[in-house]
């Protein structure tokens, strides 16, 4: 792979961290601090955002994604906040070599959405079950199909406000039940043709229904699971746009 590709990629994932409004990641720290108290955790998936802020908090922070470019982004945040980051470059679907086990694993941002299909998610609650201490818990959130399916229907937005972060984003349905394909294009200045270069990637969400997740975390060997909505200050109803799980081992 080629420095430009390189660079692109880079670039792209460093542009796409930023449609998460930074207050976004205060909820679900929040989150996580009203559940737990500081303790050793791995973040699975995203980009160091939450990371950083679990570790200013007093948390032993470990993140786990597949990506080196999200990787590199994460420590890119780890350095600008003088904290320490363990990054681990792994599949959430199967890190059995890392033998590590944790009191607390969490997962935000949408990143369980993105695994293509149930029998993925089904492996990564699995290895996130075999990862825990007995007694550990697993926070979680993902987006409902009441997102997928209403909020997220042709859905459009554009920003060109500003020139450092130009991009267009239009949603469609996706080709599975309570699924979505998201296509981002950003606009990203070169001074070298004096022009904007066009970075485009389709990202595809998945999600399910309730009874879906429950049973999948009951099946891995999951109890005490409670289901909420707003980053857990309330009950789920039918226009959550988001569940926030948490499930004991």
């Amino acid at each position: 792979m080629n420095n430009e590709i390189n660079n692109n990629y880079s670039t792209f994932a460093e542009k796409y961290d930023q449609l998460f409004d930074s207050e976004l990641y205060q909820e679900w720290v929040n989150f996580v601090t009203n559940i737990t108290q500081a303790t050793s955790v791995l973040d699975v998936g995203g980009a160091g955002r939450l990371a950083v802020l679990l570790a200013q908090r007093g948390y032993n922070v470990d993140v786990l994604d597949l990506s080196p470019e999200m990787l590199a982004l994460a420590q890119k945040h780890a350095n600008q906040s003088k904290v320490d980051l363990n990054l681990l470059q792994a599949d959430m679907r199967d890190f059995s070599d890392w033998t590590v086990r944790y009191p607390l694993i969490v997962s935000f941002a949408d990143s369980l959405n993105y695994l293509p299909n149930l029998n993925d998610f089904k492996s990564a609650v699995a290895q996130v079950y075999e990862h825990l201490e007995n007694g550990g818990k697993f926070l979680f959130d993902v987006i409902t199909p009441h997102q997928v399916n209403v909020l997220y229907d042709n859905y459009h937005y554009n920003n060109d406000d500003d020139d450092e972060n130009i991009f267009m984003w239009t949603s469609y349905p996706g080709e599975e039940v309570n699924s979505v394909d998201h296509d981002l294009k950003f606009f990203v200045y070169d001074s070298h043709v004096d022009a904007f270069k066009v970075m485009r990637e389709i990202h595809h969400e998945q999600t399910y229904d309730l009874k879906t997740y429950q049973q999948v975390l009951e099946q891995a060997g999951f109890h005490d699971i409670e289901v909420s909505a707003n980053f857990g200050h309330d009950s789920i109803d039918e226009t959550s746009e988001r569940w926030f799980f948490k499930a004991v081992k």
